[in-house]
């Protein structure tokens, strides 16, 4: 049997044990048995500019009652929302209780590297991390995750991921909910995997590394297709992908659009009207829902179709086919039932903020980065191991290696980056940096998802983004550009800068 033949049999053989269940599971629940959209305690900062956190251990029972080892901040799994306040400086206090290393990155904050939280700055078992955020950019919804190089993936999937919202206080003028919980709803999307007792189980297989992993139930806030009671008005889903790997494709089962209002970095002039939104793992969006009319809606997610460029065309052949067969249909991943009760916001806003400016189109230097996989072979063949056990993946030929600066770039310079993938799509996050999206899937212009500023791009063969560098990194605590399929991350696609 030839490696070819090989890699592709041995992918569509794992994949009829990860994906058949997603396909089969949730349709069939009895909606009076499915528990309340859990809602993430809300940390405010605004007044105090203090925020205390503590990596720990916790056992957390998912939809079976069996508990699960798993890992939160401040709780046994996921962590708080915290919100603050542009043009204030938040002094951090992060215990790490576990019984490893960890570090936790602020993925969408605009901070100096000292403070982004990379793999530099891991944190010792029972040491404290405090670095000061100073908050200086528009309001956004970022969030905060583990960064632990080779364990991010790991640490992320059993509870280490949380959200960080920045506020400005006009969002009255603006027309927006922002009553947390009662009119603006944080959803942090996850797919997870259960053993037969209905435990947390991650278990790499071939087509795990290879591919990311993909779990067989979609949770959100830790709830398994959970119910989501709200007021009969309009109301704002704050839309974050904390999966590991899996893309969505989001819609509403009746039909009714979701309102754009923002992206990763920022809100968008008008709102967007759109019947259906791909999120990427990483990537956040923020709409507005009208449930003015009072009748309960269902928000279902298309399947991941994520099977590869032309460069996998031949070797996933067999594999597209299966997944096309077996996940027709889409999947439930939370249900609406709006109330008798109306909230403060009963119509959809005009305009949001100011027109964005024009992308760039002069820069200080172009960079052209090609998203690499199986480095130095085939897995399990005599190919090199990553860090995760799996495939050694790389940027530009070469595998994350912690002592080397990929490259360094001048304070306040624009740059032009190109990158491409002939392997699967990836979504590419660069820390410390918003850019604009100036084309993507092959030259294309921008689909909607890429508009305004982003953090995180998903690179379905080739996207072209102009990058601004506002915020320094030195050599010993650099920023990092990445893909955030999360295994894949770990097994070296994954790269330094500095910025001076």
């Amino acid at each position: 049997m030839d490696r070819r033949r090989f890699l592709k049999g041995s992918l569509a053989t794992a994949a009829a044990t990860t994906l058949l269940p997603l396909a089969t599971q949730s349709t069939r629940a009895d909606p009076g048995d499915r528990p309340s959209l859990p809602l993430p305690n809300l940390i405010d900062v605004k007044k105090s500019g203090r925020l205390d956190l503590v990596a720990q251990h916790g056992n957390h029972s998912f939809a079976s009652g069996n508990p699960s080892a798993t890992l939160g901040y401040n709780q046994d799994y996921l962590g708080p929302v915290v919100r603050a306040r542009r043009g204030q400086d938040v002094a951090v206090r992060l215990l790490n209780d576990l019984q490893e290393p960890m570090a936790t990155h602020w993925h969408g904050l605009l901070v100096p590297g000292e403070a982004d939280g990379g793999p530099h700055q891991a944190i010792r078992p029972g040491g404290v991390w405090e670095p000061v955020l100073s908050i200086d950019q528009p309001p956004s919804t970022a969030w905060f995750h583990a960064h632990t190089h080779p364990h991010t993936a790991r640490q992320v999937y059993a509870g280490l991921a949380g959200v960080f919202q920045i506020d400005d206080g006009r969002d009255d003028e603006r027309g927006l909910p922002h009553q947390h919980g009662v009119d603006d709803f944080t959803l942090i999307i996850q797919d997870r995997r259960f053993d037969q007792l209905g435990r947390l189980e991650y278990r790499l297989g071939m087509f795990d590394r290879m591919h990311g992993f993909q779990g067989d139930h979609i949770l959100v806030n830790g709830a398994h297709y959970p119910r989501a009671r709200m007021p009969r008005s309009v109301v704002r889903l704050r839309l974050l992908n904390g999966s590991n790997a899996r893309i969505y494709h989001l819609r509403f089962d009746d039909g009714r659009p979701m309102h754009v209002i923002a992206s990763d970095s920022g809100y968008w002039p008008q709102p967007v009207a759109a019947d259906e939104l791909r999120l990427a793992p990483g990537e956040r969006i923020e709409v507005l829902v009208d449930f003015r009319d009072g009748h309960d809606a269902r928000l279902v997610t298309g399947p991941d179709q994520n099977q590869g460029g032309p460069g996998m065309m031949g070797m996933m052949s067999g594999l597209r086919s299966f997944t096309s067969s077996v996940l027709e249909g889409d999947t439930p991943v939370l249900t609406f039932h709006p109330g008798s009760k109306k909230a403060a916001i009963d119509q959809l806003p005009e305009t949001i903020d100011d027109e964005l400016p024009a992308p760039p189109t002069a820069f200080a230097r172009r960079r052209h980065l090609t998203l690499d996989m199986m480095l130095g072979g085939m897995p399990m063949m005599g190919g090199m191991m990553g860090g995760s056990g799996g495939p050694t993946m790389g940027i530009n030929g070469q595998p994350f290696d912690m002592q080397r600066i990929n490259a360094e770039v001048g304070l306040g310079a624009t740059e032009h980056w190109t990158i491409e993938s002939n392997m699967l799509m990836h979504p590419f996050h660069i820390h410390g940096v918003r850019f604009r999206v100036l084309a993507d899937e092959l030259g294309r212009t921008p689909r909607l998802e890429n508009r305004g500023y982003k953090d995180t791009v998903l690179v379905d063969g080739r996207a072209e983004i102009a990058v601004e560098f506002t915020q320094p990194a030195s050599r010993e605590t650099p920023f990092m550009y990445h893909c955030h399929i999360l295994e894949h991350e770990d097994a070296g696609m994954m790269g330094h800068f500095s910025v001076s």
